[in-house]
Parts: C-alpha cells; structure tokens; sequence
C-alpha cells in the first residue's frame, strides 16, 4: 500500500459546476467554452478537449448564479497560470488545473444563448 502523499492545496475546494470561457493569454486563439468542475479562492480546474502548456497564462471567464451569490448572477474574468495538465486516454478531454493570479468582476451579463446552456447543468456541493 503507497503511502498517503500530503495534500498541498492551501485553500478550500468547491464542486461548482460553472460556465467558463477560456482564452490564451496571448489572444491569437479562439475562445474556449468549457465549465469547471471545481473552483476555490485561489485556483479552478476544467476540462478542454485540447491541450495547454504548464506555465501557459490564460484568461478565464466565470458566471456565478444567483444560488451562490444570493443575488443576481455574478462573471469574474481572471488571469491564471496552467499549474497542472492532466492527459488522459486518448479521445478524452484534458484537466486543467490554473493558479488565479489577478481578477476583476464584470458588469455586462453574458450572451443569453450561453448561459441558458449551462442553467440545467449548474450544481453546487460542499
């Protein structure tokens, strides 16, 4: 039996089911539209179908619903840093883990088409 390794993560972890928005730091590529499948003060990780660097800067794009914030929906934009890629088996989407460095909060609601696409999907658990 291996031994347990220590759990580096300094902040607590959300399961939230949230649409996201991903584009490269260096704005040549399209965005992504992906939804994170977990979320704390400091981090988030997501899935894409394809691949990103470690170390890569992308900008995220995030909207919380109103049974997180407790009142109208919420989008924060942040700068992040890939920390993590996970490859699974081929033809499965990829992991991300990426490290928030710098955010603000938006004023605009999103595009109606996107976020009616993610309503039925969004969970939250603690």
């Amino acid at each position: 039996m291996l031994p347990q390794s220590p759990d580096r993560r300094s902040m607590r972890r959300f399961d939230m089911r949230l649409p996201a928005a991903i584009r490269l730091a260096d704005g040549k590529e399209d965005e992504f539209q992906t939804e994170t499948q977990n979320v704390s003060a400091r981090g988030v990780f997501f899935y894409l179908d394809r691949t990103l660097a470690a170390g890569s800067r992308i900008e995220v794009t995030l909207t919380f619903p109103p049974h997180v914030t407790l009142t109208d929906p919420v989008r924060v934009r942040f700068a992040a840093r890939v920390i993590r890629v996970e490859t699974p088996l081929p033809s499965a989407r990829i992991g991300v883990a990426a490290m928030i460095e710098e955010y603000e909060f938006l004023r605009s609601s999103p595009a109606p088409e996107f976020t009616a696409a993610f309503m039925q999907g969004w969970k939250m658990g603690i």
